[in-house]
């Protein structure tokens, strides 16, 4: 780490705030993670931002939330409010398993050390400076917050619980990408509005009076949710309310959202237009040192932010509306795509940075490759409600041009400073296989296939193919594994012709709701057929706000009210897991004896034929 002056960092002690001959504090961020200056670190995006609005800014990351709460006391209150995120992850996603199980480190704490945040941190944190500063405003913000806005299944708990807003106390939070709500907040707070009267900002929730006048907004129609009381009676109800959050979560003009929970009503306002391009290039134009903060030096690196230090993230949002992923939910399934020269400036910082050998680790996003498209008639997108835009099929208004993405990757190609710059996102295969040769050249597909597999390959490429049971993937909003096995075959074809030895590197889940044993059997004969032994695979988990949550716990898919089957027990999750390790000696007669029972002993035979002993 190079030695950059301690003021290059916002402040996240007394000593250091003094250092700036600050008083007070006009807002202060309290988050479950390390402080690192980095634009993938929400934290610091955020109080990048504040800083850049003329305010007085500090963090308290990772308090001690067990002792005597001196770290919350610490800088004092704040003029403003505190802010208060869990991190870049869901606490309980953080410290749990799949299976429940905790985990015994934390990639966001300085040596991967766990312990460093509770559970549930956005509702302690927030108690916390609600019992020690009462009449300070409290704005949560980030993914535990936006995903928990409403009433949602907590798996964790196996209970349903309302919004975060009730459990915590919380006067106010921001759902999804913060930086126009915040900004919004921030500029009227200025002016010297009270924060009790900022109850009309897009993208934001709060909670009044059962029979409080509803805050008047002429542009937004309103849509009443059934009550979580109602919710905690009847899942089918509680499933039936997901599909109208879901679609005003995607809308272009979506409306306010009003459930009642107990002797109040929760209020979850409109969100923001997609950032546009200079919108989104601001949030990465802030004095980021890319580096953690100086105090962590002694207590080892920090996993994340070695993970991501020399990566570059193109845009943000993803319309592939996975029904097990969180992605669009938090960030929308609209792109917001960041100019070139932004790119390429992030690009040029990095190689600035000491420890920088001239490796880009990524130039992705949360699809790597839907950079720059959107539909083409503006007017078709805003009358849609479809969740994806390339499920069932992809979009005939979608443009899937991959033409800007070519021309950034052979731009950072050329630096004389990159010796390599890979793309290890995820990428959409679908967006690349198909059938309609006008559509693969008039979209750059086999040209960005070839660019990606010869030159952006560190090795291995990521792909997310899910499940091979079209049953299931249609539940899941994923493609056809036919279009795998496209993509496989192009793969492999470019990788023979310029002799390299690279890897795909398929991910599955089993236990996904609407998966049977005899799927999981058909996943393992198939992936066996083409050779792969797999590795990246895990267990469905869970999460909040999301479609496969919602049948999981309830037995009801949201759209068709029908019941769906998931396996719920430990031991059916177990069982399906087993199918993924086939060529383990310990699961051979227990797959031989499951099959067999259901009527498949062909299916063993297939399987399990060249590893009898």
């Amino acid at each position: 780490m190079n030695q950059r002056p301690l003021s290059d960092w916002l402040p996240i002690t007394k000593k250091e705030v003094q250092m700036r001959g600050w008083e007070t504090l006009d807002v202060i961020i309290v988050s479950g993670d390390a402080y690192v200056d980095h634009p993938a670190f929400g934290h610091a995006v955020i109080a990048r931002m504040i800083e850049a609005e003329g305010l007085k800014v500090a963090l308290i990351a990772q308090p001690n939330w067990q002792d005597d709460l001196r770290d919350f006391k610490k800088l004092g209150p704040p003029n403003l409010f505190f802010g208060v995120t869990s991190g870049c992850m869901d606490s309980m996603v953080n410290h749990y398993t799949a299976n429940k199980r905790r985990r015994s480190d934390d990639a966001y704490t300085p040596g991967g050390k766990s312990g460093f945040r509770p559970d549930y941190a956005t509702v302690v944190y927030t108690r916390i400076l609600k019992s020690i500063y009462p009449d300070v405003p409290v704005l949560l913000g980030g993914i535990e917050a936006s995903l928990r806005r409403v009433t949602h299944y907590d798996y964790w708990s196996n209970q349903l619980k309302p919004t975060i807003l009730a459990e915590s106390g919380a006067d106010m939070l921001v759902y999804g990408m913060g930086e126009q709500p915040l900004l919004e907040i921030l500029r009227l707070l200025k002016k010297g509005v009270p924060f009790s009267s900022l109850n009309t900002i897009p993208q934001t929730a709060l909670m009044i009076g059962k029979n409080d006048r509803l805050p008047r907004n002429k542009n937004w129609k309103d849509i009443e949710l059934a009550s979580h009381s109602q919710c905690l009676e009847d899942k089918r109800t509680y499933a039936a309310n997901f599909k109208i959050i879901e679609q005003e979560s995607n809308k272009t003009h979506a409306a306010r959202l009003i459930q009642s929970i107990a002797d109040k009503k929760l209020l979850i306002n409109p969100p923001f237009k997609t950032m546009n391009e200079d919108e989104i290039d601001h949030s990465f134009s802030f004095p980021y040192t890319r580096q953690p903060h100086p105090k962590y030096k002694t207590r080892g690196a920090i996993p994340a932010y070695e993970m991501i230090k020399f990566s570059v993230n193109m845009h943000r949002g993803c319309f592939g509306g996975c029904s097990f992923c969180t992605i669009s939910a938090h960030q929308g399934k609209f792109i917001a795509s960041r100019s070139e020269k932004s790119i390429l400036n992030e690009v040029q910082e990095i190689t600035r940075l000491p420890d920088f050998k001239g490796y880009i680790s990524d130039l992705g996003g949360p699809s790597a490759n839907m950079y720059k498209m959107h539909g083409k008639d503006q007017a078709i997108c805003d009358r849609c409600v479809s969740p994806s835009c390339i499920h069932p099929k992809i979009c005939d208004n979608l443009d899937t041009s991959h033409e800007a993405m070519l021309d950034i990757y052979k731009k950072v190609a050329a630096m004389p400073e990159i010796k390599k710059a890979f793309v290890s996102s995820g990428i959409r295969y679908d967006l690349l296989v198909s059938d309609n040769p006008a559509v693969v050249q008039q979209n750059h597909y086999d040209e960005y296939i070839q660019q990606l597999v010869s030159n952006h390959v560190s090795g291995r490429l990521k792909v997310a193919p899910e499940h091979t049971s079209d049953t299931v993937l249609k539940l899941m909003r994923k493609p056809s594994f036919q279009a795998f096995r496209k993509f496989k075959t192009k793969f492999d074809a470019i990788n023979k012709k310029a002799g390299l030895r690279q890897q795909l590197i398929p991910y599955f889940i089993s236990a996904h709701p609407g998966c049977e044993l005899e799927d999981m059997a058909d996943l393992a004969i198939q992936t066996k057929d083409m050779g792969f032994k797999l590795e990246q695979v895990q267990g469905f988990t869970p999460t909040p706000m999301t479609v496969a949550t919602v049948i999981y716990y309830s037995g009801y898919h949201p759209y068709t009210l029908k019941p769906i089957f998931t396996a719920t027990s430990d031991r059916e999750k177990r069982d399906q897991n087993k199918f993924f390790f086939w060529y383990k000696k310990e699961n051979q007669s227990w797959i031989r004896s499951v099959l067999t029972k259901v009527g498949k002993p062909e299916w063993a035979e297939k399987l399990l034929q060249k590893h009898q002993r």
